[in-house]
């Protein structure tokens, strides 16, 4: 089997795996809400047309044409509309949707209290919080098996080589007399040195060393480094001002501090309080990454128009992590634990992608009906304090608006990166 085929069947095997976790996704509403006794009458994978179904119960199971997503129908969503004269025009919308909804809905459904909206807010919370909660877990458990069979090449606080020279010119790799030491081989830093305290301050690991280097800008820098087990102190410098990027973004530039040296690397296994730091760590990239999503979006179709290689940390779609899942596979110069590795961290990144995407508290992502449910308790709290009749539930069909917004930004995101991932692939080899 040549190296294209091996790519497009991988390629394949990935996108199939992310549309299980889609359907676990879809899994993890669909069973709190049976156990709460919600009328459940659709759970599909994809979109559009109807591709395949069966019916178990009162609940259609099946596939549609287009496999980008998925769905599970639970009745009651919109409250009953609340009967008035004169309606304004946002309500006169909320009615519509409900209309539809509720053409679905029987009396004995009411009388039941098999909708949504008749649920207590605990129970709106698990049912909504249960899609994500099933990818955080499947996301936990790739790491876990990567971290733990396979492990990973972590950089250390110890020093693997020294930059010589500070080198001005774009496009050389040799240093000239003409450039200047790096700080790093000014104070005497040697391959081998595990710096121990930078400017006073004990480094505990390789995050804060980074940290206070970059924060160091152009001052002086006084590092002690253990050699041979004996702790010496290096000739004090002062670090240089250089362009990069700040810890968390991949498009912002602001100047930092610079060193210059190579930090060592070692290869460790972890267990799940390990993956629990990446993954706390990877979510606050995530956040980062999903509030500069329109500007990266941006940057990828301005680069193709404008001839320039596409970045490697771009946003991608489903299909471009496909395509690169299929290029790990195919890669000669890989070993076969290495891809599997890669191919189960890229997995299981994408899987705490979905669930901290659909946390964002905007309709219509689960985060929306979790802050409505959080919200609608929280007012019939304070006027049981307050002594006030019962509210009753939150209008939510009052946030189409915001809903047709937030769908039509997401869509539109989506078929960008899906065409971007066509014309200009990601590229890791």
């Amino acid at each position: 089997m040549n190296d294209l085929m091996i790519s497009i069947v991988f390629g394949i095997v990935f996108f199939i795996l992310i549309m299980l976790s889609v359907a676990l996704h879809e899994v993890g509403h669909l069973l709190p809400a049976k156990r709460f006794g919600v009328r459940v009458s659709q759970y599909f994978v994809g979109f559009g047309p109807t591709l395949w179904s069966f019916k178990r119960g009162e609940t259609e199971y099946g596939l549609k044409w287009v496999p980008l997503g998925g769905y599970v129908r639970l009745l009651g969503m919109y409250p009953p509309s609340k009967d008035k004269a004169e309606k304004s025009r946002l309500e006169a919308m909320a009615d519509e949707a409900r209309e539809v909804e509720w053409d679905e809905i029987t009396e004995t459904d009411v009388l039941d209290k098999r909708l949504v909206y008749q649920k207590k807010t605990w129970q709106k919370i698990v049912i909504m919080f249960g899609g994500p909660c099933v990818n955080l877990v499947i996301a936990f458990l790739l790491f876990w098996g990567v971290a733990g069979i396979f492990g990973s090449w972590q950089t250390t606080t110890g020093v693997a080589a020294v930059q010589p020279c500070v080198i001005l010119e774009a496009g050389r790799d040799q240093c000239l007399d003409t450039d200047p030491k790096s700080p790093a081989s000014e104070a005497g830093l040697l391959a081998g040195d595990t710096i121990v305290s930078f400017n006073g301050t004990e480094i505990a690991n390789r995050e804060l060393l980074v940290k206070l280097i970059r924060e160091n800008l152009d001052g002086e820098a006084r590092i002690t480094v253990d050699r041979n087990g004996q702790r010496v102190e290096l000739v004090p410098v002062h670090t240089l001002i250089v362009d990069g990027n700040p810890e968390l973004t991949s498009s912002q530039v602001v100047p930092i501090g610079y060193l210059g040296f190579t930090a060592a690397t070692e290869h460790v296994t972890g267990g799940p309080v390990e993956v629990f730091g990446q993954m706390w760590e990877m979510t606050k990239q995530s956040y980062v990454a999903l509030v500069q999503l329109p500007a990266n979006v941006w940057k990828v179709f301005s680069d193709i128009i404008t001839g320039q290689e596409r970045s490697q940390d771009s946003p991608m779609s489903i299909f471009g992590a496909s395509v690169v899942a299929g290029e790990v596979a195919a890669a000669d110069n890989v070993g076969v634990g290495a891809k599997v590795a890669l191919f189960a961290s890229l997995l299981g990144s994408l899987n705490l992608f979905l669930a901290l995407l659909n946390l964002i508290p905007l309709p219509p992502l689960d985060g929306g009906h979790i802050a409505g449910a959080i919200y609608e308790g929280l007012r019939r709290r304070l006027a049981k304090l307050r002594k006030l009749p019962d509210p009753g539930p939150v209008d939510t069909a009052k946030l189409l608006p915001l809903t047709y917004i937030v769908a039509g930004f997401l869509l539109i995101c989506g078929v960008a990166l899906i065409l971007a991932d066509i014309i200009s692939p990601v590229r890791l080899f």
